[in-house]
């Protein structure tokens, strides 16, 4: 009974401050308070408050008390950030809060105000970002196993808009650009904004076919391959390096550049080196730390070839003069303090946990992930809908997306992706439970 109580007030407040019942920036009542109000523990108060926290819906002010989170984007919004049902379980989207992690930001502003640096960071600053936060991505970028300086780094308003830029700064309109059969919506978006002509490329277990591939750099002028060797969105492979230096090998045999996504590529623990590592001069790599710390800390970089960096640089001038010197202080301190590389761990493990949840709930269907990926893949049998299944899930306030925002064949697969990082891990268990038996019902049966 107690924990029924626990979960129905979890939900209730959640939900109070999705919908904007609870504003942002209201004070909740103390630990003891909501004891007293709900007729409750106070250590079951805590454990409430402490789930809202994980979930990144509250934040704990020492000696000040618990207050309700500004959401910029309120769970609920989905891949192309549209409403869903307010009350639904968000697998649609993935955005991983881990606790403390206000606190942390609230410590670098301390220490930011007080660094002497403030007057520096209200100018105007390099388009490309600062020589001090370039060194800190280099020496980042060192630890990934990436030899680089702080010559060849462009800092972005978050690794979107380092795509952005290297499409502008490299492409034009009509170039042919070789990309998975699904891919990141993000680079469809760009593909559609500049005209580019997506050519799609099937899908092995361990990355790209490519032998296909070979085949359309030998038939078409492909100008650019856009990849995500290491941790795959939304399939979670990690090319092997036999299969990354083959890459190299056709795109140099074809001269066309290669797009390294790095955004996931966290979560992978000792993954083959970069594509960026073993060819700097045809590789622009591309992350960021909003995947690996906070969604709103868009802070991103690029590694760039150093022909190609006077061409990125316009393009970060013509998008945004320079990105947030403030967020790019904070993000630059937290590389170099160990900060990000203990937040990476965190969200490691998280997503392990989750992953294995995902195992033993959906045992027995045809699922395909990582096992420390922050989203699941689940194939239907090709007479089902998942449509159909989506709108079943809604029913039950499941929110998941389908195969066509990452599709760029003509073909859209019969599959949904299942995000795992925006719900607590009870909650996720259960509703992993309803995806199943929804799943058979409708799909399998």
């Amino acid at each position: 009974m107690a924990a029924s109580r626990y979960k129905t007030l979890v939900d209730a407040l959640a939900s109070d401050i999705r919908t904007g019942r609870l504003a942002a920036g209201v004070r909740l009542p103390t630990h003891r308070g909501l004891a007293a109000r709900e007729g409750i523990a106070v250590v079951t108060a805590t454990r409430v408050y402490a789930e809202l926290e994980t979930m990144g819906l509250v934040s704990r002010e020492q000696g000040r008390g618990t207050f309700v989170r500004d959401i910029a984007v309120p769970a609920g919004h989905g891949i192309d950030q549209q409403v869903v049902a307010t009350d639904a379980v968000d697998l649609n989207f993935n955005y991983p809060s881990l606790p403390g992690q206000a606190d942390l930001l609230r410590q670098a502003l301390r220490e930011v105000a007080t660094s002497g640096d403030l007057d520096t960071l209200l100018r105007y600053q390099p388009h490309r970002g600062r020589p001090q936060d370039r060194a800190s991505i280099a020496r980042h970028l060192r630890r990934r196993g990436i030899t680089t300086d702080a010559d060849r780094i462009l800092i972005t308003n978050g690794a979107q808009h380092g795509l952005a830029v290297t499409v502008m700064a490299t492409l034009n309109a009509g170039d042919v650009v070789a990309v998975d059969a699904l891919t990141y919506p993000g680079f469809k978006v760009l593909a559609h904004a500049f005209h580019l002509d997506l050519a799609p490329i099937p899908a092995t277990p361990d990355g790209p076919d490519l032998d296909v591939l070979e085949k359309l750099c030998a038939t078409r002028p492909v100008r650019a391959i856009y990849t995500m060797p290491t941790l795959h969105n939304p399939l979670g492979w990690v090319m092997p390096a036999t299969g990354r230096t083959r890459l190299v090998k056709i795109a140099r045999r074809h001269g066309a550049l290669i797009i390294e996504d790095a955004s996931y590529a966290y979560l992978a623990e000792d993954p083959p080196p970069p594509l960026a590592a073993t060819a700097p001069d045809i590789t622009v790599y591309v992350s960021g730390l909003s995947k690996s710390v906070a969604t709103g800390l868009r802070v991103g970089f690029a590694a760039a070839p150093p022909s190609a960096v006077p061409s990125l640089e316009r393009a970060i001038r013509a998008t945004t003069w320079n990105t947030p010197a403030l967020t790019t202080a904070i993000a630059c301190r937290w590389l170099d303090d160990g900060t990000v590389d203990r937040l990476e761990a965190q969200k490691r493990d998280d997503a392990k946990a989750r992953q294995a949840i995902a195992g033993q709930e959906l045992a027995g269907l045809p699922f395909v992930s990582h096992p420390s990926s922050y989203f699941t893949w689940l194939p239907l049998p090709d007479d089902a809908r998942a449509d159909r299944l989506t709108a079943t899930l809604a029913r039950q306030h499941i929110s998941v997306s389908t195969a066509e925002p990452f599709t760029t064949s003509m073909h859209t697969p019969q599959a949904i992706r299942l995000a795992l990082g925006s719900t607590d891990l009870d909650s996720l268990r259960s509703t992993l439970r309803t995806v199943r038996r929804v799943a058979v019902e409708d799909a399998y049966a």
